[in-house]
């Protein structure tokens, strides 16, 4: 069996992806309590702001208004339909005691999600995961909180520099972090990340086999629909 590599968090980060989204209405209240009580340590969604600036959590960002489809952005907040909780009525529903990841689409909903966490949970700024498609738009956030975590959420691919040089810009940016799909990373890769003390998180692990590969390779945080899967591989690997 391969040698566990050191992770820069001990233990890593469970993230539920888009909440318990195997085993409930994804992007929910009811999907979020269940990914904590099923063992998930961190929570994940995507983030948008509503036309009255209420950062909001959906996926695609469009919802079924009657017979027409409309982006949250041209909607206030009292027209979305009920499942769609705000991101202050999630922390206020789940608690405290979790990591945060959001995948930030509305990229001018930044500053306003930082904001809505400092005013509800302050504790939860340091556990704040912000995702950005783009590096430099995620180091642009970086004077509005010292503490919050930005993450470049990309593929090994799309970094025409190479992952060293990437390494290096991030650490530079103060970005802290690189998200890459569970099939990007090798033991190599993290231990590249965490020489320049960038933390290595990985998506799309739907199968305790992936999620223990990834645990053995040194990585600091892990996405996955199947949140019972990934507890207890979490649980054999402690």
């Amino acid at each position: 069996m391969q040698q566990r590599l050191p992770s820069l968090l001990d233990p890593p980060i469970a993230f539920a992806h888009r909440g318990a989204r195997a085993h409930a209405p994804e992007n929910t209240i009811e999907a979020f309590n269940l990914a904590l009580r099923l063992g998930a340590t961190g929570l994940e969604s995507d983030v948008w702001l509503t036309s009255d600036g209420v950062p909001v959590l959906d996926h695609d960002g469009v919802v079924r208004i009657r017979l027409r489809s409309r982006p949250i952005a041209t909607l206030p907040r009292d027209q979305l339909p009920a499942h769609i909780p705000s991101l202050a009525e999630m922390i206020d529903a789940c608690g405290r005691d979790y990591d945060l990841s959001l995948d930030v689409k509305d990229l001018a909903s930044g500053p306003t999600v930082i904001d809505v966490v400092r005013e509800v949970a302050p504790a939860l700024l340091g556990r704040l995961w912000l995702c950005y498609p783009d590096w430099r738009q995620a180091a642009a956030l970086r004077p509005a909180d010292p503490d919050v975590r930005l993450v470049d959420s990309t593929r090994l691919a799309r970094m025409k520099e190479g992952p060293e040089r990437r390494a290096a810009l991030l650490a530079e940016a103060g970005v802290d972090a690189v998200n890459l799909h569970h099939s990007d990373w090798t033991g190599g890769l993290t231990t590249l990340f965490h020489r320049f003390d960038r933390y290595t998180l990985g998506w799309d692990a739907q199968h305790e086999r992936v999620v223990h590969e990834l645990l053995r390779m040194g990585i600091d945080g892990v996405y996955s629909d199947w949140v019972d899967r990934m507890a207890d591989a979490f649980r054999l690997e402690a």
